[in-house]
């Protein structure tokens, strides 16, 4: 039977854990090179929210067209499963349209839905000011209706 490790053989093999880590630090912040965060949040949703966040800004308007898996790969140093998942998030916002074998593209109103993905409580404000138009109108009809029924 196998003893448990001691507390130097944890410490021995957790060392190199942190210095890897660090090690992936100082990459990122030398080269640029963007690593998905350890910070509770699914990898794939931290790609798809800063791809949202890009589209938002307008990054990929010139060409109509997001980076491939490979290049998603590379750039945030993921899987091509976390790639997947990540476009099939936007799929489901309605930012983008995939065609098999010649990419992953954005759909005509992309930039205005990011933007509203992304700021939540502009949106917010927005729908309670057509909330009011909306109550503002009903009030005249209202008057319309009862002008009506009194004649």
């Amino acid at each position: 039977m196998r003893q448990a490790p001691s507390w130097n053989e944890w410490r021995g093999a957790l060392v190199p854990s942190l210095r890897l880590r660090h090690y992936e630090a100082e990459i990122e912040m030398r080269l640029g090179v963007q690593m998905v965060e350890w910070t509770g949040k699914f990898a794939y949703q931290q790609v798809a929210d800063d791809l949202r966040r890009r589209i938002a800004e307008g990054e990929f308007t010139e060409k109509g067209q997001l980076p491939s898996y490979g290049d998603l790969q590379t750039e945030y140093k993921i899987t091509v499963t976390v790639a997947r998942s990540a476009i099939n998030r936007l799929k489901t916002d309605g930012l983008v349209v995939s065609h098999q074998g010649k990419g992953v593209f954005l759909t005509s109103n992309a930039g205005t839905t990011a933007a509203q993905l992304a700021d939540p409580a502009g949106t917010v404000t927005e729908l309670r000011e057509e909330v009011e138009k909306l109550r503002a109108e009903v009030g005249e009809l209202r008057e319309r209706v009862a002008t009506l029924e009194g004649s």
